[in-house]
This record gives C-alpha cells, structure tokens and sequence, in this order.
C-alpha cells in the first residue's frame, strides 16, 4: 500500500479496510510541510503504529456492529452493576478487539476486552473467551483503575493498555509508549463521538 498524504476519504478508506485486512497501520507527520502520511508500510523510523491490527480472526465492518448489538446488552447491564458509563467499555471493547469474542493479540491477550491471563486471574475470570465473563472481568478492572485515577479518563485508559504501574512509574502520567498513546486517543475519540 502506498502512503496516502492528508486527505479525510482516503483515511477513511484505509481505516475502514483495516477490520477487514490484516494491516498494522502507521502515521507520519512531516513537521516542515504539515503533510500527514499513513501506510501499513513505514519507510522510516518516523512513522508512528496508529492502528494495530490482530492477528487472530479479522472482523469486517458488519460483523462489527453485528457484534456490537449482540454484546450491547450485557455491556449494558455489567456497565450499570459496576456504575460505569456504557460508553466507556463500548469504546474499550471497539479499540481491544472490534467486538470480536475470539480476538487473540500477540501478546495473549483474549476476547472482548482483551484480558491479559494475569489480569483475568486476579479478577475470576477462568473462561477468557467467554464473551460475558470477560466483559464483567474487563468492568470490574475498569471500575479499579476509576477508583485510582478518578474521573481523569485519559489515566483510566491508559492504564487499561499498559497496566496501572506504569502509570504510576510515570508521575501518573500517561506512559511514553507510543502504543499507549494512540490508544488513549483511539478510545477516547470513540467515547466522546
């Protein structure tokens, strides 16, 4: 795929066929010109990981919002038994697996909200692929990291992806991890649309 410089469409484009392909995709912002790049093939050590995709079963744009209104009413009510805001773990599971129950990340990572086997573990979860189990077990950590980090969603959601010490190793800040980064924007850009 060739770099596609600042135009909306085209973004919109690679974004979209990214759910239904298997392709990382990288941002680049050329500070002299202004000009925005992204690609699934980076040239150079400049381009920044934006999108990552899994490398476990895709999902297509309508299996997505298929699996979006099949979860929606467990999320609804795991959302409302931990007084969270459904909108913040739509946005999660959007960002973690696309509503995919079968997602697997490379680092072992599984299910809706992405359970690390640690994580999974210290909040009872023993089936991860079990879409309603994993859903109560990524809220229930979600309503933890809330009581650590208060009403600062940006922290919230952070260490949600990178875990709450690193947070916390960081001044409680978000972590220098690129990684990180593009996914406090990605989840946050879902929640507040």
């Amino acid at each position: 795929m060739r770099s596609c410089r600042k135009y909306p469409l085209a973004l919109a484009a690679l974004l979209a066929a990214v759910s239904s392909a298997r392709a990382d995709v990288y941002k680049f912002t050329d500070r002299s010109s202004g000009h925005v790049y992204y690609t699934d093939r980076p040239s150079h050590s400049g381009y920044r990981l934006l999108i990552k995709t899994f490398s476990g079963v895709t999902v297509t744009y309508r299996e997505l919002e298929k699996n979006r209104r099949l979860y929606a009413p467990v999320i609804d009510a795991v959302a409302s038994k931990y007084g969270l805001d459904p909108a913040l773990l739509h946005a999660v599971i959007r960002a973690e697996s696309g509503y995919n129950s079968r997602a697997v990340s490379p680092k072992g990572a599984v299910g809706l909200m992405q359970l690390m086997p640690d994580t999974a573990s210290r909040y009872g979860v023993s089936d991860r692929h079990d879409p309603n189990a994993n859903i109560e077990g990524g809220a229930r950590y979600l309503r933890d990291l809330i009581g650590m980090f208060g009403a600062n969603l940006k922290l919230v959601v952070a260490a949600y992806n990178a875990g709450e010490n690193a947070v916390i190793r960081h001044g409680n800040q978000i972590p220098p991890y690129p990684e990180t980064q593009e996914y406090v924007s990605r989840v946050l850009g879902q929640y507040y649309r």
